[in-house]
């Protein structure tokens, strides 16, 4: 019996072997399935049809609308077992533009523990997606079309998406300036540049990635180094960690400066969540800065410097993020390109979870806008 990773790398081959020819026959399946595929908002519905298709390729007795165990019937299956143990290495290996947490997890799935039949009430967003990914999966277990049919589909369609985007990166990074073309940019230039990507749509991870490009560009300089960054959505609970970044020494692992970053405006209940946090901690941190992209009340100011004396030595301050940015390539002005490369490098790496496509693009386009007008 084939174990579902040899099935996974053949339905890769089918869906490369086809190119641009359609592995599902029926137009309405087709349109569905390219849907779901193309939602830049939610790909759970794509994670969701491959774990079932999966499934139902490694067990022909399932059937794919029963993903939960808890039904309890002799063809239902663990959905997120599929999804976890083989479809997210599959993901990652192939670099396809889906979700990179299962789809089991999302608020949609999560609670869900019935058969996923065509009347299930599914409430998430797009509401479309969700009711499309039913009639797939009850297509399937009617016996309308396979199930290896729809995964390779997905697949197909999947890296259709992924190979698009690339062509566009490259195309796009292309047309940035190479070191030595000309005058590079100002600091004005640059902070300008990043005020604009800050105001794109969900750019809530942008204000993390600036901090340590700051780090990452001066480290040799400072005598200190931003930690390896965590995922966007991981809680400081789940990794370890008391913020968003941490910093140490260059030779020291004890954490000396915390950044954690907000997105809305300040709370005196933010710095004492903050507090409980430090006095937890057996070492004692030098700083615990908040970098905000709203307005910083004056009562917040206040209420932080009174932290000093309080809790041993440690500071806490509030900064907002292009407040900092602009400080620090000031400081270091010589290296202000090299932290536009740092930041640049760090935002493109981020997965699309954190850092859409869109976002990526979107940065790479303003910069070369700003280059060619310098």
């Amino acid at each position: 019996m084939k174990k579902p990773e040899e099935h996974l790398r053949r339905i890769i081959k089918n869906a490369e072997r086809l190119g641009s020819k359609r592995a599902v026959k029926n137009p309405d399946l087709i349109r569905m399935i390219d849907e779901i595929c193309n939602c830049l908002s939610n790909r759970a519905g794509a994670r969701l049809l491959m774990a079932c298709m999966l499934a139902k390729i490694d067990n022909p007795n399932i059937d794919p609308r029963k993903p939960y165990t808890e039904i309890g019937d002799g063809d239902c299956f663990s959905g997120r077992k599929y999804d976890e143990q083989f479809i997210s290495r599959f993901i990652t290996e192939n670099s396809l533009p889906c979700n990179s947490t299962t789809a089991f997890l999302t608020p949609t799935l999560r609670n869900h523990n019935k058969p996923l039949f065509p009347d299930a009430d599914l409430v998430g967003r797009p509401r479309g997606l969700y009711k499309s990914a039913l009639i797939i999966l009850n297509d399937v277990a009617q016996g309308g079309t396979s199930a290896e049919a729809v995964l390779t589909e997905i697949v197909r369609v999947l890296m259709i998406i992924r190979d698009e985007r690339r062509s566009r990166m490259e195309s796009l990074l292309q047309t940035l300036k190479q070191p030595g073309d000309s005058l590079p940019l100002s600091t004005e230039r640059i902070l300008k540049l990043l005020e604009m990507h800050l105001s794109c749509g969900h750019s809530s991870r942008l204000p993390v990635l600036m901090v340590a490009a700051a780090y990452n560009a001066a480290s040799s300089k400072l005598g200190e180094k931003a930690l390896p960054l965590k995922g966007h959505t991981a809680a400081d609970e789940q990794t370890g960690a008391l913020g968003d970044i941490e910093i140490t020494l260059t030779n020291d692992d004890r954490v000396v400066t915390v950044y954690e970053m907000k997105s809305k405006r300040m709370t005196i209940d933010d710095i004492d969540r903050a507090l409980r946090k430090l006095i937890e901690q057996e070492t004692r941190v030098d700083n615990y800065i908040f970098i905000t992209t709203d307005v910083i009340e004056k009562e917040i100011v206040d209420y932080a410097s009174d932290v000093y004396a309080r809790i041993g030595g440690t500071e806490i301050a509030a900064l907002d993020c292009i407040g900092f940015v602009r400080h620090f390539l000031h400081l270091f002005h010589r290296l202000r390109i090299s932290f536009l490369n740092e930041y640049q490098s760090l935002m493109l790496f981020e997965p699309d979870s954190a850092v859409s496509q869109p976002l990526k693009e979107a940065f790479l386009s303003m910069r070369h806008a700003a280059e060619a007008d310098e």
